[in-house]
């Protein structure tokens, strides 16, 4: 399918979304010809409807949004547009136009890696990246063996808070094995995609 220019007087509602976070992170809109500049260029273009001109986002900040993926809605006249920003988003400096109270484990896992990268004394991250690979496995054991006795004497909120605990040392694990967050994503997608496939064919085996 091709984005639909005829409605909206030949524009296209547009969502910039957090490619590894899943933020969103803007909305904005596009006529056909900064649809073809983002395509072409593989950087979101904008048309302004107050300037009545196009703009490609970063222009002047040099903040600009580094096309990862886009999704075109059921009606074909509206975007979602995974991106890689490069910088804050909003033109008021933050990250996103919907403000910074958001958080997710790929959030989390952004803290991690910063952590890891720009070390500071005292940090926990930093002892355990210091300890080394036999520390974060063993801390990464002990957070399991914690959730099954948490599971076991059916304590709910202990097993979020253990939960929660191993979900850190497994992000910092990964990030010890040079393995991200979207590698495993990807991963359960192709998992999740070979399930539906099997799943088919046992719907027409039955047909």
């Amino acid at each position: 399918m091709r984005p639909d220019f005829n409605k909206g007087n030949g524009l296209l509602s547009v969502v910039l979304q957090d490619w590894h976070t899943k933020q969103v992170l803007m909305n904005g809109f596009m006529n056909e010809e900064a649809y073809q500049k983002t395509i072409d260029e593989n950087v979101v273009w904008f048309y302004s409807r107050s300037k009545e001109r196009l703009w490609k986002k970063g222009e002047s900040s040099g903040h600009i949004q580094v096309v990862k993926k886009i999704a075109l809605d059921c009606d074909q006249d509206a975007l979602l547009i995974q991106v890689e920003p490069h910088g804050p988003t909003c033109h008021l400096g933050t990250q996103s136009c919907f403000g910074n109270d958001y958080f997710s484990l790929q959030s989390l896992e952004k803290i991690v890696k910063n952590k890891i990268q720009n070390p500071e004394e005292g940090s926990y991250t930093k002892y355990l990246t210091d300890e080394g690979l036999d520390k974060i496995l063993k801390k990464c054991g002990e957070e399991m063996t914690e959730i099954v006795i948490a599971a076991k004497n059916e304590d709910k909120k202990e097993v979020i808070d253990e939960t929660s605990d191993l979900f850190y040392h497994l992000l910092v694990l990964l990030q010890e094995q040079n393995v991200s967050l979207k590698e495993v994503e990807k991963n359960l997608e192709e998992r999740h995609g070979e399930t539906l496939s099997y799943k088919v064919r046992e719907d027409i085996e039955e047909w």
